[in-house]
């Protein structure tokens, strides 16, 4: 096999053997995350001293434009990622997924590929001529898969994080869907909606939006419609326990329940699953004022 046909880290650890030791070179990682021209990689803190010289080989043999390394999990309401760049200047990037442009800077934007399937399938699921709301719209995460692909009549997006609502405004533009997605910045909980008018809402929020639940509920048709609710629960467990979570938590606030549905979206730590629950309900009684 020639050097250009092994795998990327093959290549880097070959690259860089001499300068590290093989002993430190095996500790080179074999998986990374790619986001356009920047790339994510897990690295221990002992190989410090070679992070720049790891990350230009990165760049070298793979053509991106900068490495950032990850050195924790995302954390906090706004779900700032906790990443640190060793090679490169520029962290803003640009990911296609099924012809939709997602622009964000991966430094400071959370963007999970572990995801794509689900953003995927919010297009899918969306029928033309819905009217949609995606509470925790980040950079358009379910947005702008329903405005596009999903060709929805309208799309409320809202997002509390300032930086991400700058490449919300910005992805909107650039999918040519600004005449039907509404952006708008704030609290989800606070920041006004047309009250009892949507067909299909999104919760995409970890470690689990049912405290969102409420919320959503008031604002869909009194017809019904659907809510997608993302949540973590135990692999043991598995989605019946979410399922059961989210039906349980809309029949306490008085929504009658028409169905609901679950699927594992991806692993989340040891023992656990990102799992979205499908909601089909109507919304409770109008409160009184």
């Amino acid at each position: 096999m020639g050097r250009s046909e092994l795998p990327p880290a093959e290549r880097v650890r070959r690259r860089l053997a001499t300068a590290l030791g093989d002993r430190a070179s095996r500790h080179l990682p074999a998986r990374y995350q790619r986001l356009g021209r920047v790339l994510v990689l897990r690295l221990p803190e002992a190989l410090r001293p070679h992070f720049q010289g790891i990350g230009e080989a990165w760049c070298t043999e793979l053509g991106v434009t900068a490495v950032l390394r990850r050195t924790g999990q995302t954390e906090g309401e706004l779900r700032i990622p906790r990443l640190e760049l060793i090679a490169g200047e520029e962290s803003v990037t640009e990911v296609v997924e099924y012809g939709i442009r997602y622009r964000l800077d991966a430094r400071q934007v959370m963007f999970a590929r572990g995801n794509r399937t689900e953003r995927h399938r919010a297009g899918t699921v969306t029928r033309p001529g819905e009217v949609v709301a995606d509470l925790f719209a980040g950079i358009g995460y379910f947005a702008l898969p329903a405005a596009v692909a999903g060709q929805a009549a309208r799309v409320w997006a809202v997002e509390k994080n300032p930086i991400a609502f700058r490449f919300l405004l910005e992805n909107v533009a650039l999918n040519r869907v600004a005449d039907r997605v509404e952006c708008r910045r704030g609290d989800n909980r606070e920041v006004e909606l047309p009250a009892r008018s949507f067909d299909r809402l999104f919760l995409g929020y970890l470690p689990s939006a049912v405290p969102w639940l409420p919320r959503a509920l008031d604002l869909l048709r009194p017809e019904g419609g659907t809510v997608h609710v993302h949540l973590v629960t135990g692999s043991r467990e598995g989605p019946a326990a979410a399922e059961a979570e989210v039906v349980q938590a809309a029949e306490r606030v008085g929504a009658s329940v028409v169905g609901a549905r679950s699927r594992v979206v991806k692993p989340y730590g040891p023992g656990r699953v990102h799992v979205v629950v499908d909601l089909r309900a109507t919304p409770p009684p109008a409160r009184r004022n």
